[in-house]
């Protein structure tokens, strides 16, 4: 199945601690089923100092479930369920089912 969110793509969490929180996806893991966004769902770690690394109590990101996170809509932000689309040149691109706007420009 084609991804409905990639890496770049502005998203809106829809469940959790961060709810209606948005931000863009650093990483998509398809075999987990999860996504990393930038600035939601913060964790604390503790880190053992290292050559490169200081040590100390860290925040980072954790992973996010696909299913709790929705592309947000071109036009306004809001969450937006994703369609495709196949162009006259034959591109299959994604579009927003709320605005109908193209998400792959």
């Amino acid at each position: 199945m084609a991804a409905k969110i990639k890496k770049g793509d502005k998203v809106v969490v829809l469940t959790g601690r961060d709810t209606g929180r948005t931000g863009e996806v650093v990483q998509v893991m398809p075999k987990d089923e999860k996504a990393l966004v930038r600035g939601v769902n913060m964790v604390k770690r503790h880190q053992k100092q290292s050559m490169n690394q200081e040590g100390g109590i860290i925040s980072k990101e954790a992973p996010i479930h696909l299913s709790n996170l929705a592309v947000a809509d071109p036009k306004d932000g809001k969450p937006t369920r994703v369609g495709f689309r196949v162009l006259e040149d034959g591109r299959k691109v994604r579009f927003a089912k709320r605005s109908g706007d193209l998400i792959d420009a």
